[in-house]
């Protein structure tokens, strides 16, 4: 299986900048077996019914981007100063942090850098870019002076158009953000507003949340042409008690699971039993998900629009089909549909009964 197998056109103007205002605004694009149709978002209570269960990522991104100094004691003068650029990468024993720092190379460890007048860190370690620091604040008193520090984490692609700014402090985070620690936003999530959310209630539509904390990993470039021998990167998640309960009794009344985004999914793919059965489930889950996998619980998914060649677009293959997604995504070009983080959505559903079985192939 080839990597450039996974590769696409895109032209550059269909790359989303800014959400769709509201949320449940933005375009929906549906394939359910070898049918497409052109929706709206808020068109998904029709689509879904009683019984259905959509699986919602509750993370929350956290401002982890931050600019800051480094004063070199005993330097020259003008020579002792370097802006550095931090992006918070995940959380370490003890408190101290994971982070990617530009330019790394201008730091030494022991050194300090000052990112606002009550929040600092010193470097531990630095291995290339990827630095451990430690901050000189703990708890609620380093949420709030990072809150008031940090910006959002901006993916690459919409970071390289424009900065982040106070509008991506709400646009960049789901209405159901509870627990923090994502550096990325599951971002299917962005199109779920109030009314929304009341109008698949109504309808009958269950909800289940579970934690994935996405980190920077998510955007990382598969660099190997066999797609086969990529190394998935690691990300933090937690399937409670209740929410494998839920699952599992709407399983038992023949009801589908839906997850809201690849992250969702990922997650209860990890926690599932061979046989579908949900458990309970804490730790890390490195899930590569490509063509050829036995999805175990998982019916049906809405996700956005992904990455050419990236490990996104080679899980919804694996759920749909290589053929089928190819021209999902051949119509969502020709159709204008708008790309990624704060683009649209689709909503794809194999066909029936295909929940145990292999679909590598199809289409």
């Amino acid at each position: 299986m080839k990597l450039s197998d996974f590769d696409f056109h895109l032209p550059e103007e269909l790359i989303a900048t800014r959400p769709a205002k509201p949320r449940s605004s933005a375009r929906l694009l549906l394939a359910e077996g070898d049918a497409i149709r052109d929706l709206i978002v808020r068109d998904l209570p029709e689509l879904l019914g009683p019984g259905d269960r959509l699986i919602l990522n509750n993370t929350k991104v956290i401002p982890a981007r931050l600019s800051g100094r480094r004063v070199r004691e005993g330097a020259a003068p003008g020579e002792g100063v370097a802006r550095i650029e931090v992006t918070l990468l995940e959380p370490r024993a003890g408190g101290d942090w994971l982070a990617l720092a530009k330019p790394a190379r201008k730091l030494r460890e022991g050194e300090t850098v000052t990112f606002s007048d009550s929040l600092s860190a010193e470097l531990l370690s630095r291995d290339g870019g990827e630095v451990v620091l430690r901050f000189n604040l703990t708890g609620e008193d380093f949420d709030a002076a990072l809150a008031e520090a940090g910006a959002m984490p901006l993916p690459p692609y919409i970071a390289a158009r424009r900065p982040a700014d106070d509008r991506d402090r709400e646009d960049y985070q789901t209405i159901f953000a509870r627990n923090a620690g994502a550096v990325a936003a599951p971002t299917a999530s962005l199109h779920f507003d109030r009314e929304l959310l009341a109008a698949l209630k109504a309808r009958g539509v269950q909800f289940t949340e579970v934690t994935l904390h996405v980190g920077a990993g998510t955007f990382l470039p598969v660099t190997v042409e066999d797609v086969t021998t990529h190394k998935m990167h690691s990300e933090w998640g937690e399937v409670s008690e209740q929410a494998a309960a839920e699952i599992n009794a709407t399983r038992a009344a023949g009801g589908r699971i839906i997850p809201v985004g690849t992250t969702a999914l990922r997650l209860i793919e990890s926690a599932a039993e061979e046989d579908g059965t949900m458990k309970p489930w804490c730790g890390s889950t490195d899930i590569f998900i490509y063509p050829g996998y036995r999805f175990r619980v998982t019916d049906a998914l809405m996700t956005n629009f992904h990455l050419p060649k990236s490990t996104l677009l080679m899980l919804v293959s694996a759920l749909m089909g290589q053929g089928r997604m190819r021209r999902v995504y051949d119509h969502a070009v020709a159709e204008r549909y708008r790309f990624f983080s704060y683009g649209d959505a689709s909503l794809l559903i194999p066909e029936a009964g295909k929940r145990q079985q292999n679909v590598a192939g199809e289409g």
